[in-house]
């Protein structure tokens, strides 16, 4: 299945993902999601510092406001 990095405070999204079959890597630091095929954030600290680097070519959804199930459906839509 698919590596897909998640924020450390998403645990009921890590959880669902790897219920589902997914490699699931903590994002603690930017170099975390280096060769996800997709990662998970909150959002709340969305380019505090205005900077533009990117460390994945994998898609990014903001969890905000969506349950597990909904980031996962999200997820693999984006996988396909």
């Amino acid at each position: 299945m698919a590596k897909i990095g998640v924020e450390e405070s998403l645990g009921q999204v890590q959880a669902a993902l790897r219920e589902k079959g997914h490699d699931v890597v903590e994002l603690k630091q930017e170099s975390d999601a280096q060769n996800c095929d997709c990662c998970v954030v909150t959002g709340l600290d969305s380019n505090v510092m205005g900077m533009q680097d990117t460390f994945t070519k994998g898609s990014v959804i903001d969890a905000r406001g969506l349950s597990a199930d909904e980031v996962c459906q999200q997820v693999e839509s984006r996988l396909q």
